[in-house]
């Protein structure tokens, strides 16, 4: 079946060189690169290391050029404020060259650093490619985002200039960005020289002059300015990953490489045409918001939208419906826990019959693992292929995937499919022997890592080596876990520290929410190791239930227990299951499982930064107390 596949597939494997040059006479370049790849000093490999291109020049200008300056490049649609838009590739390049003068009479020059702190709104795409154009690095930090996380970026950054916004929306309240942006100035060693508010309507804030000025001010005398020639090895951006501990890794992105290895993937993983309309329903602040709602979809040449609002509440459960019916959208990208919460609100789908899908073609999850009740719910309800597919921020695009732009693969649920072209991928037992067929171990990847991947860490050459390649010589480390089976599909149970020992035995903690999701009435959940003198560790269960059930909660926990006796056997000392109101998460939809673990032993712990609602960690320790997991 996978010919066509597995040909594509070694040939990336067997001569990265030949591969990715032949890919990358796709992208327009100032200077064609002679170099492919400098092997001289691993684990620092360069891609493509005489070429000189531009990241805007690939997102905007080329389509121009060919003719296609008429064509939609981006729609935004805010439910949460009733406004919607859509502009022209012709319209977009106006706005970001002006833009991009803006900068420049502000002092910006090629290299230089600018944090962008904004909502999901048109300015925060024209901000991120206006740096692009000139050779700004940008450092898109997640709306909302605490203070001191702010500032932490602004110092290892040392940005000159701050982009943000007077506020962003949520459904129900409004987040006001000036006291988070005013604690972050003052709590930052660093000294920003400008900041640039966008006002939103009947929401602006006063500015503080001569520090502070108005996007519209900015724009005065502004003149437009065209693409500036930068080298393939020149950095595009900085997305800092978010850790609970210590400063945040300022993983970097090469500019020849990301734009080779970007536009590749939008035909050859997600099967996208430049005539297509494409939705990432991600954030900015986040790596899918980069690569695939902004660059990717832009590099091909196609359209994609920017959708601020939430898969449940802005209004209903039918609002993905909607976006996908009324801009005749073919793919979609999402988090598994966007359908989750869908499939929780609305279980039989009842908001799905009102529209009409017949453009859609295809679902990608990824962020976190789907379980497959999940996707098997999904499938059933669009009649689409849906695919679980798994990549980093460190990556920037996808790992592991089923390419359905190159030959589709049977799914496998629970399983993110085949290692996708260009990383060799093997699993490493706790001996550093190399996994057969269905062992457990860490997920690594062979180098060097193809193009688009982190080359190094801002600043941070020694931080690099040290926390991803030096456990492993010759190998990428993912930190996550799980096995490959003998047809060579990846099975990601768990990060690395998900694994618990049990005993003795080594289980995975997504085996076991594999398990619970299929019971009927569970919605989502999440399964965690504690401690325990006699075993090591023990397995709990947190489920949250759909909407409208009125079994017992105390029967439900029952029978989650016996599905996994009987699935994964006595071995996992299974016996408690939880029944709670809501899991605590990240904003960009990723389960806290490390902080309820901690919570759950008693440990100390910081509140993560990135987490979506605070008040859910004191839900989940009364409900630890309650059941006797956590004293008093």
């Amino acid at each position: 079946m996978a010919d066509k596949f597995n040909k594509i597939y070694q040939e990336s494997i067997q001569n990265p060189e030949k591969f990715w040059q032949n890919v990358s006479e796709d992208i327009f370049w100032f200077k064609k690169p002679t170099k492919i790849l400098n092997k001289s000093k691993p684990p620092f490999y360069k891609w493509f290391e005489d070429g000189v291109t531009n990241t805007c020049y690939n997102a905007i200008d080329t389509h121009i050029d060919q003719g296609n300056g008429d064509k939609t490049a981006l729609i935004y649609d805010s439910p949460i404020t009733n406004n919607k838009a859509k502009f022209t590739y012709n319209e977009l390049r106006n706005r970001i060259s002006k833009f991009a003068g803006a900068l420049d009479n502000q002092g910006i020059k090629k290299g230089d650093r600018v944090i962008i702190y904004m909502p999901m709104i048109p300015e925060a795409v024209i901000a991120m490619l206006a740096c692009g154009r000139i050779g700004a690095i940008h450092s898109v930090v997640f709306g909302g985002f605490a203070s001191n996380e702010l500032a932490s970026r602004i110092d290892d950054s040392k940005a000159k200039i701050l982009i943000t916004a007077s506020c962003g929306f949520e459904p129900g309240r409004t987040v006001e960005y000036r006291p988070l942006v005013d604690g972050a100035l003052k709590l930052a060693k660093h000294k920003v020289e400008k900041v640039i508010f966008f006002q939103r309507k009947d929401h602006e804030v006063k500015l503080n002059s001569p520090l502070e000025i108005s996007w519209e001010e900015s724009l005065v005398n502004a003149k437009d300015k065209d693409c500036v020639e930068i080298g393939a090895n020149e950095f595009a951006y900085i997305l800092y990953t978010s850790g609970t501990t210590g400063i945040p890794k300022g993983i970097v992105r090469d500019v020849g490489g990301h734009i080779v290895a970007l536009k590749w993937t939008m035909k050859n993983i997600y099967n996208v045409d430049e005539n297509d309309v494409w939705w990432s329903a991600s954030d900015i602040g986040w790596i899918v918001g980069h690569s695939y709602i902004v660059y990717a979809p832009l590099f091909k040449g196609c359209t994609t939208v920017l959708f601020e609002g939430k898969p449940v509440g802005t209004p209903d459960a039918g609002v993905f419906w909607r976006i996908i019916s009324e801009y005749n959208i073919k793919s979609l990208f999402t988090a598994p826990t966007a359908f989750r919460a869908i499939k929780k609100e609305d279980p039989d789908g009842k908001f799905f019959s009102k529209y009409d899908l017949s453009s859609f073609e295809s679902l990608f999850l990824a962020g976190e693992r789907a379980d497959p009740d999940t996707l098997k719910w999904a499938e059933n309800l669009l009649n689409v292929p849906v695919i679980d597919h798994w990549w980093q921020t460190e990556t920037s695009w996808a790992i592991s995937s089923n390419c359905t732009g190159i030959e589709m693969q049977k799914t496998k649920y629970g399983s993110a499919c085949k290692a996708v072209p260009g990383y060799d991928v093997k699993i490493i037992k706790p001996d550093h022997s190399i996994a057969k067929p269905n062992e457990m171990g860490d997920i690594v990847v062979k180098l060097p890592l193809p193009p688009g991947t982190f080359p190094t860490l801002w600043n941070a050459d020694k931080r690099y080596e040290e926390n991803y390649m030096s456990n492993y010589k010759g190998y990428y480390q993912t930190y996550d876990a799980g096995h490959i089976d003998e047809d060579g599909y990846i099975w990601i149970m768990s990060r690395t520290d998900d694994i618990i020992n049990v005993a003795g035995h080594r289980l995975s903690t997504g085996a076991i929410e594999e398990v619970l999701s299929e019971h009927q009435s569970v919605a989502e959940c999440a399964v965690l190791g504690i401690a325990d003198k006699l075993k090591g560790q023990l397995p709990i269960g947190l489920v949250v239930l759909k909407s409208g059930v009125e079994k017992e909660n105390d029967t439900i926990s029952q029978e989650c227990i016996k599905m996994v006796r009987d699935k994964i056997g006595p071995v996992a000392a299974f016996k408690v299951v939880i029944v709670i109101k809501r899991l605590p998460k990240t904003r960009s939809g990723k389960i806290l499982r490390g902080t309820i673990r901690k919570i759950a032993d008693g440990e100390d712990y910081k509140m993560p930064a990135t987490i979506d609602d605070p008040a859910i960690l004191d839900e989940i320790t009364q409900s630890l107390i309650e059941n006797k997991i956590l004293k008093n």
